[in-house]
């Protein structure tokens, strides 16, 4: 996300000139000599939103599937151990369900699953046949 943001400002700084601190002088980086209008930056403002929405919904890593180095590098408070523990808990007991579960690993608790809630996914989309069959109810008996 900062990243974004860092080339979008070098883009609009260098596209704006620079002054060469003389009054009235300007020094332009680029070959052109074009001012800045309030429309461009506009533009700009725009399009850096819409990349940064991008790159924050990509940016969610599948607690399910991930290996540890990516749990490691992509969540916060997640060292080398904490990693291991969350794939070494998923191989024993299955699958995550909600990333609340995430909780039942030894040395995660809800603090690090609160800070981490917007980077981390189950990868698991409940839908009408996901959910198991329910049993039927028993027959009633008739009464005399």
């Amino acid at each position: 996300m900062k990243l974004l943001w860092t080339i979008g400002c070098v883009y609009v700084a260098r596209h704006a000139g620079a002054s060469d601190g003389i009054a009235g002088r300007h020094r332009f980086r680029a070959t052109r000599s074009s001012k800045v209008g309030p429309w461009f930056s506009c533009k700009a403002l725009v399009l850096g939103l819409l990349l940064m929405g991008a790159a924050q919904a990509s940016d969610r890593i599948d607690i399910n599937t991930a290996d540890a180095s990516t749990l490691q590098q992509g969540l916060a408070n997640v060292g080398p151990h904490k990693a291991d523990a969350i794939v070494a808990y998923r191989r024993q007991h299955g699958h995550f369900l909600r990333v609340e579960d995430l909780t039942r690993v030894k040395g995660i608790g809800t603090a690090t699953v609160e800070r981490n809630r917007q980077r981390m996914t189950t990868g698991i989309m409940k839908s009408p046949a996901a959910e198991p069959p329910r049993r039927a109810l028993p027959a009633a008996v008739p009464r005399r």
